[in-house]
C-alpha cells in the first residue's frame, strides 16, 4: 500500500476570514499546489484514490491535481492520525491513496508510521511525504519513498 500525505499549500491568514474552514489559498499557494500537482500527476499510478479535508484550502490543493477526489470529515483540521489511518485502511488497503490534509495531523501520522521518537514531524506547506507499506520476512515495514517540496520543483 502507498500513502501520500500532501499538506495543503499556503493559505490566507485566519484573521482575514474568521472561519478556518473557509481559508483559501494565496496566489503563492496556488502556484505551490500547481507545481506539486504537476509532479505528482506524473508519478501517480492509475487508480490512485484522492481524499481531502473539507476545508476550502485543501479542496483547492486537491483540485490542482486534476483528478476526482472525495472530501472526508475525518481529514478536517485537528483530525487524529487514527482517523486518517482508519479512513485509508492502513496498512491493509490495496493501491495508492493521496490524502490532502493539515498539520499537525499529517506530521503526527508520519512520525507514527516511520517510528520517530518525536510525536510529530514538520511538513512544509504544499509538500508531500510518500510512504509505502511492505512485508518482508513476515514483518511489516513502512518505507519513505520520497519527500518532495514545491519549492524544489
Amino acid at each position: 500500500m502507498d500513502l501520500i500525505l500532501w499538506r495543503h499549500a499556503e493559505a490566507i491568514d485566519l484573521e482575514l476570514v474568521g472561519d478556518d474552514m473557509e481559508r483559501t489559498l494565496t496566489s503563492r499557494g496556488e502556484k505551490q499546489a500547481a507545481r506539486m500537482a504537476a509532479w505528482l500527476d506524473r508519478q501517480l499510478p492509475d487508480g490512485a484514490k484522492v481524499l481531502a479535508s473539507p476545508a476550502v484550502r485543501t479542496e483547492q490543493t486537491a483540485r490542482a491535481l486534476g483528478r476526482k477526489f472525495k472530501t472526508h470529515a475525518a481529514l478536517a483540521p485537528l483530525a487524529t492520525p487514527e482517523q486518517l489511518l482508519e479512513l485509508v485502511q492502513w496498512p491493509h488497503a490495496k493501491g495508492c491513496y493521496v490524502v490532502v490534509g493539515h498539520q499537525p495531523t499529517l506530521g503526527q501520522t508520519i512520525a507514527r508510521l516511520i517510528g520517530l521518537t518525536e510525536t510529530e514531524c514538520a511538513v512544509k506547506k504544499g509538500a508531500i511525504w510518500w510512504l509505502r507499506y511492505r512485508e518482508r520476512d513476515a514483518e511489516g515495514h513502512t518505507v519513505v519513498v520520497t519527500v518532495q517540496s514545491p519549492d524544489l520543483l
